[in-house]
């Protein structure tokens, strides 16, 4: 590693920077916080070493500075004034480890090592997460839809608070970006962001995952293990689709909203922790709370915010939108020339319902530029409409005439004209709109013209 030591007496300095030498690491030493400053700024150290009493200077106030300024740098802490105080402090402030005067060699050595695993974990988070990028284009958090568009503006506003967020919605309507966005837009951006899915473990495991627990509290706990709380304590922690969580845990979790308390199971020692609580659902909890499943005092804590993000078939906009862009991604990506989507693609787009949203449309948008026969996407590329569409209307895909049968309308690969590819997306457009502006907005029309295309199909 390229290592900084920062100690105001030089023998601890030459002591130190011996000692690692002999490990192969690169090091320097200096005496004062300023200067340690100004060598961080020139060189990429990956370590600091840092005495808390330099001369005149607080090592806690140089160790927030490096902190601040330079996030990536793993920053250790030594003094010989130690105490239990000092070092949780120290800790708090950024600090990975601890290390008191005088230290051995092997002390000294332990405490880089540790200081290279959490470095090289590190880089591989920001790997992964280039990596995760790569995979889909950058999430949008802006919205042509006036219902998401007022989501989005009442989270946002409410992200730099401590305020407890809800956020309903169906699967797939990006709960959890918008939760992450929200952590990234909040004064704990800097903080841990820790997620728990409530579905996904047994009433025992999931209070344990949420809590942690002690050696031999349930069977197959063989050491203690620290939970999520612990992990986000003073950062945000994310409980997606709170709905699932077991009514015999919801009062420990009240209690962790309420009181900054938890205890592992266990263990009865009492625990504080300062987190930030932000749950999403797709269930309807008001339901819940009536029918006994959810606790009423605990649903009201978590809504101090309480948003629902629409689904994307109530989003026709964002929808061709978010559809284009995922196929530009993706035809960059796998080197597709591909333009776009052709009239009877983009209305074979709009007139399925997308039952999955966002998670469903990305999918098939990733198919559709993959499998492609044609320089656009076509009905044939795409999920048959018939499929969850929303609407009553139906055309006959064997007539090839648009007129309504009892049929159904297959529109890939179907022989039909676009005339009645058009009525049959008017028909479902005018089904599920509440008004007549609303269906024009959606159709991209005023309502005169609109008006004039109901009269010429025969549409009341």
């Amino acid at each position: 590693m390229d290592i900084l030591i920062i100690d105001d007496e030089k023998s601890i300095r030459d002591s130190t920077r011996f000692a690692l030498e002999a490990e192969d690491h690169y090091v320097e030493a200096v005496d004062s916080g300023d200067v340690a400053l100004l060598r961080l700024k020139e060189d990429p150290f990956e370590l600091a070493i840092l005495d808390l009493r330099l001369g005149d200077q607080d090592g806690l106030e140089v160790l927030q500075d490096i902190r601040k300024r330079f996030p990536s740098v793993v920053v250790v802490v030594f003094t010989a004034h130690a105490s239990i105080d000092t070092a949780v402090k120290a800790i708090q402030l950024g600090a990975m480890d601890y290390l008191e005067k005088p230290f051995t060699p092997d002390q000294l050595r332990g405490v880089v090592a540790r200081a290279k695993m959490q470095k090289e974990l590190h880089n591989r988070i920001e790997e992964l997460e280039v990596e995760v990028s790569s995979q889909s284009p950058p999430a949008v958090f802006q919205s042509k839809d006036k219902a998401m568009d007022s989501a989005f503006d009442l989270l946002f506003r409410a992200a730099p608070t401590p305020a407890s967020l809800l956020i309903l919605g169906e699967s797939g309507t990006g709960k959890s970006m918008v939760a992450k966005e929200i952590h990234s837009k909040s004064h704990l951006e800097d903080k841990p962001f820790v997620t728990i899915s409530c579905p996904s473990l047994s009433k025992e495991l999931l209070e344990s995952e949420l809590f942690g627990h002690v050696k031999g509290s349930f069977t197959g706990a063989v050491k203690d293990k620290w939970g999520k709380v612990h992990a986000a304590n003073g950062g945000t922690l994310f409980l997606d689709e709170i709905g699932e969580l077991p009514i015999d845990i919801q009062p420990k979790l009240l209690r962790l909203l309420q009181e900054k308390e938890y205890e592992r199971v266990g263990e009865n020692q009492t625990r504080q922790a300062e987190v930030r609580i932000i749950a999403a659902t797709n269930r309807n909890l008001k339901e819940s709370v009536v029918k006994g499943e959810f606790r009423e005092d605990l649903y009201y804590r978590l809504n101090v915010i309480e948003v629902e993000m629409p689904s994307l078939r109530d989003r026709p906009k964002d929808l061709v939108q978010f559809a284009e862009n995922f196929v530009t991604f993706f035809a960059n990506q796998t080197g597709r020339k591909i333009d776009g989507f052709s009239p009877d693609g983009l209305i074979s787009l709009t007139t399925h319902a997308w039952p999955g949203n966002l998670r469903e449309l990305r999918n098939a948008m990733e198919r559709a530029v993959i499998l492609a026969r044609e320089d656009q996407i076509t009905p044939a590329d795409l999920p048959d409409p018939t499929q969850g569409a929303v609407g009553s209307s139906s055309v006959d895909s064997g007539s090839g005439s648009g007129e309504e049968s009892g049929g159904t309308m297959t529109l890939p690969g179907a022989n039909i004209s676009l005339e009645a590819l058009e009525e049959e997306h008017i028909r479902r457009v005018l089904g599920r709109a509440k008004t007549l502006q609303e269906a024009a907005d959606t159709l991209g029309i005023d309502q005169a013209t609109l008006y004039r295309k109901r009269k010429k199909l025969g549409i009341e």
